[in-house]
């Protein structure tokens, strides 16, 4: 659940604490989504035990109605698509930051230096997925994400620690008592226009309810346990990270982490081909081993590779994740605010507890609402530019 959270956000916070003004401001602005993510995914878990659903979109499609359910499949794709982009795209600048360390750029006897073919990003990039990342993508179930998970989520805690640290250590070097203040924020637009960077670095709803039915104890109250804990860990990573805007270290080890994110986002993705595909026939009928793991493969290769070739020519991911945040609202806030009526709507409830449930649900879907529409529009405006 962590792991799912934890990711290429956490390039992005240094920036969206820059823009809102300092820690404080953004810390409240963490605060405030924090009560929506937890609010949702409590939702989601309530959702899919309701639904006995296995998958996000299954449990719309249960819960809201087949309308709904479509809606959520399309959207779905492209979020998880695009984010598979920008997880690769992340990693190749890793990749290729590590090569210029190993290979340093200048000059030799007045000529330029070039790297060598095998130092070349599209030869790295290509050979790490073809070697790492399609292995751990290849299995049916996300409960064998749970070994690797614990590796990138030690590799997101140390780059924190170091990033901490050098702040720290490079302070005293330069006899600074206190570390140097962030640019006011110029307007409480500044302040929401971090939102969906926020909303893309914390979002983990896409694999919430794939985690709950993998899970041995799948009872409410440990289902919000997970929910908050995961959720209060990535808000002490991510603002401690956010402080500092100069100092990215531990590149090898960032690169792990984010490698150990992309098989679980292409087990969701590979899921949602697979649901747009089947028919209700065809979805009560078992598929036999030897066909479903042979249409697993070929979705996780043609995933992979198509997603590796736009990683290889995208020059910039800061628009990516920009437009991510602002699709990331429909699963934070508008489906778990829908699936929150919907149940309200059918369950023998007090008027006042209906009524309060019911508000909160449309309160839910009105923010996610205003978040997809300033993120669409700040993305507009920045191609305007």
């Amino acid at each position: 659940m962590l792991k799912s959270a934890l990711g290429a956000g956490l390039l992005s916070f240094p920036w969206a604490f820059s823009r809102a003004g300092g820690a404080a401001p953004a810390f409240l602005v963490e605060l405030g989504s924090l009560v929506f993510l937890v609010s949702g995914l409590a939702v989601l878990g309530y959702a899919a035990a309701l639904s006995a659903q296995p998958t996000y979109q299954g449990v719309v499609r249960a819960v809201c109605g087949a309308a709904a359910g479509k809606l959520c499949e399309v959207c779905f794709l492209l979020n998880l698509f695009m984010i598979s982009v920008a997880l690769l795209r992340v990693v190749g600048d890793q990749l290729e930051k590590l090569c210029d360390s190993l290979y340093p750029n200048g000059t030799l006897s007045g000529a330029p230096l070039t790297l060598p073919w095998y130092a070349d990003q599209r030869f790295t990039l290509s050979a790490l997925c073809v070697l790492v990342i399609f292995p751990l993508s290849v299995p049916r179930e996300i409960g064998f994400q749970k070994y690797s998970s614990i590796l990138g989520t030690l590799a997101a805690c140390y780059l924190t620690l170091v990033i901490v640290l050098k702040y720290h250590l490079q302070a005293e070097s330069l006899g600074s008592p206190e570390p140097p203040q962030p640019s006011r924020a110029s307007s409480w637009a500044s302040v929401f226009s971090v939102i969906p960077t926020i909303c893309f670095g914390f979002q983990c709803h896409e694999a919430c309810v794939a985690i709950y039915s993998s899970m041995r104890n799948q009872s409410f109250s440990h289902w919000v346990a997970v929910s908050v804990l995961s959720m209060l860990i990535c808000l002490l990573i991510y603002s401690l990270t956010g402080n500092d805007a100069v100092v990215i270290v531990a590149r090898l080890l960032f690169g792990v982490s984010i490698i150990t994110i992309y098989p679980i986002v292409v087990l969701l993705g590979r899921s949602v081909v697979q649901d747009l595909w089947a028919t209700p026939k065809r979805r009560a009928t078992a598929v036999p081993e030897v066909h479903e793991q042979r249409s697993r493969v070929v979705l996780t290769v043609a995933w992979m590779a198509t997603t590796l070739a736009i990683a290889l020519f995208v020059p910039d991911i800061g628009k990516v994740i920009e437009l991510i945040g602002g699709i990331s609202a429909f699963f934070i806030f508008i489906f778990p605010g829908l699936c929150l009526v919907c149940m309200t709507g059918t369950r023998t409830l007090g008027p006042r507890k209906k009524a309060a449930l019911i508000s909160w649900g449309v309160i839910s879907v009105l923010g996610g609402a205003f978040v997809c529409g300033q993120s669409a529009a700040l993305a507009v405006l920045g191609l305007l530019r």
